[in-house]
Formats: C-alpha cells, structure tokens, sequence
C-alpha cells in the first residue's frame, strides 16, 4: 500500500500520521509544494495556535459551523475535541482552556505543536517532501499517477487531499479533473475596512468587550468583542459575521453598512432605563466625567464629539433630544464598509470541494474510489476559536484511515 498525502498543513500531517498509525505496513508519502510546513500552524491565534475550543457539548461546538455542520457531525462521532485533546496530551502535549473556551498548548507558544506534529512524522518514517507538490493526478484501475515538473511521476494506491483553501476558483481546477464539483470560493473571516473614518481609526487598539454588529438591511448580526484598527473594525464579532455572511458580503463587492451597538444591551428599552437610571445617579458631573455602561475613555469622548455634546454640560441638563441622539449613538453607531482585510497566513475560505461528493465516515470520495479529502480544501469553514483546526484534525484523522 502506497498513499500520497498531498498538502503540509494540519489536516495533512494528521492525516499522513493517522494513516501510518492505522496502517503500519504502509509506505506513506507527504508533499508540500513550498518550501514550509505547517505555516497557518505557527501563525494562528497570535503566535500559540488556537488547537481546539472547550465547548463540550456536540451540537453547540457544530453551531460554530456556518458551512459543514451536518457533514462534520459524522466526522465527529470517529474523532473529535475531547480525543484531540487525549492525542496531544499523549504526545505530552498539555493544553488549557481560556475563560473564551479557547484552548491553547500550556506553554502559549504554537512551536510547541509544530514541534509535535513534525517529530510524529519522523518518528513514524513518514516520506516528507517540501518544494514538490503534483501538477495534476490521474486515478488509474491500481490507483493514481501523480505527475510532478520535470515530466517526474510517480504511483500510488490511494491519495489523501489536504491542500487547504485558494482565494481563487481556477485553484480547484485540478479537483474538477477529477471530476469533483467545486463552490467556488469567497474569502471568510475578515475584518471591515472603514475608510473616511479617520477620527474612528485614531482610536486604533481600542477594545470593547461586548458588543453587538449588524450588516444593516440583512438579518446578519453577531456579538462579542470588537477591536478598532487602523482601518476599520476588527475581533471577534467582526470575523464571526463575516464568517456567517461571507457570500452574502461577496455578493455586494463588501460594500454595505453597519450598525454598531457598543454597549451589548439588545433592548432599547433596557438600554434606555439604565441610562436614565446612571443619569440621576450622576446628577451633578459632567458627561465627559462620568460615562455610562463602563464604556472605554477614549471611545466615549469619540461619541461625545461625534455627536457635537458640550462635555461641559451635567447629566441633570442634558435636552431629551440629546439624550435620545445619545442612545441611538450607543445602539446604532453607523459606519460605511468599503472593502476588507484578510490576513494572508490565517486565510479561510467559503467554498471548495462539494460536500455532497464526500463520504463524511470516511472522507473517501463518493466518485472516485480511493480518494480521500480533508481540512479547507472542502466546503467546511468555522468561526474564529478553534473551530477551523478541530475540523482539521477530525477530517485529517478519519481520511487517513483509508475507509478502515
């Protein structure tokens, strides 16, 4: 038995390792066409590589699934978070849960599971082949030919697909040859540009811990921390909607409109109380002394001059036509998208292989016997936390069983 695991990311070291595993006799062969391996590895979640969520609960961690939910619950049932967790930690390997049920290697530094997937392949003697990947494949009756520059090939008995996403439709032309459908793929999990704001922008690193976003004239809406860049809005409830809205934003060239609600109270009703309530409590200070619903310094001086508020004034003698202005400020702040900002090294896409050519058991392909997929290179695409690495590693594991 000869197998071919064709991409170097997460799902493809996974892969070739659970395939030596449960195939011992097996000649197990790695290629990746650049000169590195696991690159989004070293990169992701700031430099520790986010391994896997905390959330225990099945159907709430596939919620985090925009695209791939129903498939994954299938992969899922041969491995998932809790025996990620078991395999690193058996590799010794500890991880810890955050208070955002991100789980992190213990020593916060992402080297730590590079280190552990590149010695499990050496340990294991698996092949692994930088600088070379295939320019096409072709499945034969014994199984496939790859074919390399320099008119090289090679055979092998059965390929594993894990080259991860591509921004561009023509990237999956190869797939097509193989005669798989393809979604053509859209960017997810990106950050809004804002450009004209330039008052919004100087308040760059400016964290809000609960907020709420909105693509206005859609149904699209996402809560959570929001992070001011210098080019628009960013963290988690940006990249969350974007996730959730990513054909949806493609489809209008990522121009549209959103709503920011700043203080993460959803009833205008309640919102209103609660500042009546701070309002009467702080009777005698002046607005840009004493701000409502713990909101950052600098955010509330940017809505104050804003909304062109005298800061001299006292809470007691502000006009209701203020006051109300002021609420709406704080529940629908609107800014202009035009544009967004993906990061090269953390890139995911909407889109890839159809997911109803794929056997989810197995990953084995339902058209092409012996051709198995996994990680980005399929239809599957998660929120930021985890998710995006856990259907890696499920994906991985389960394809290199080889349908077992």
């Amino acid at each position: 038995m000869k197998v071919a695991v064709i991409g170097g990311g997460a799902a493809g070291f996974f892969a070739a390792i659970s395939c030596k595993n449960h195939h011992p006799g097996a000649i197990v062969t790695l290629y990746e066409k650049s000169d590195k391996t696991l690159s989004k590895v070293k990169v992701s979640g700031g430099g520790r590589c986010n391994v896997t969520n905390g959330c225990e609960s099945l159907s709430d961690f596939l919620r985090h699934y925009p695209r791939g939910q129903k498939q994954l619950k299938k992969t899922f049932n041969h491995f998932n978070r809790n025996d990620t967790i078991e395999w690193f930690e058996s590799k010794g390997v500890e991880l810890k849960v955050e208070t955002d049920l991100r789980m992190f290697p213990i020593t916060d530094d992402s080297q730590t599971i590079v280190d552990c997937l590149r010695d499990e392949v050496s340990r294991l003697e698996i092949d692994l082949k930088t600088k070379c990947g295939p320019v096409s494949i072709e499945a034969n009756e014994d199984g496939f030919d790859l074919h390399f520059r320099q008119d090289e090939s090679a055979c092998f008995t059965h390929v594993i697909l894990s080259t991860g996403g591509s921004p561009k439709s023509e990237g999956y032309n190869w797939i097509r040859d193989l005669g798989h459908q393809v979604v053509d793929p859209v960017p997810s999990l990106f950050t809004f540009n804002i450009p004209g704001e330039d008052k919004l922008k100087a308040m760059m690193g400016l964290a809000v811990p609960h907020a709420v976003v909105k693509i206005q004239g859609t149904k699209l809406l996402q809560e959570g921390p929001l992070l001011v860049t210098h080019w628009g809005l960013s963290g988690p409830a940006v990249l969350k909607l974007s996730a959730w809205g990513a054909r949806q934003l493609a489809e209008v060239k990522y121009n549209f409109k959103v709503q920011v609600n700043w203080t993460g109270v959803n009833n205008e009703d309640v919102l209103r109380e609660q500042l009546e309530n701070f309002a009467q409590g702080q009777a005698r200070k002046k607005i840009s002394n004493a701000k409502p619903f713990d909101l950052p310094n600098r955010l509330w001086d940017y809505l104050l001059a804003k909304l062109e508020m005298n800061v001299n004034t006292v809470w007691s003698e502000i006009r209701k036509k203020d006051k109300n202005r002021l609420i709406n400020a704080l529940l629908n702040d609107e800014y202009k998208v035009e544009g967004k900002t993906t990061f090269k090294e953390e890139f995911v896409t909407c889109g890839g292989v159809d997911l109803a050519e794929v056997d989810f058991n197995t990953m084995e392909s339902r058209k092409t016997p012996r051709l198995f997929f996994a990680g980005e290179l399929l239809d599957i695409d998660g929120i930021t936390g985890g998710f995006n690495f856990q259907a890696a590693w499920s994906t991985g594991f389960v394809a290199g069983k080889l349908g077992q």
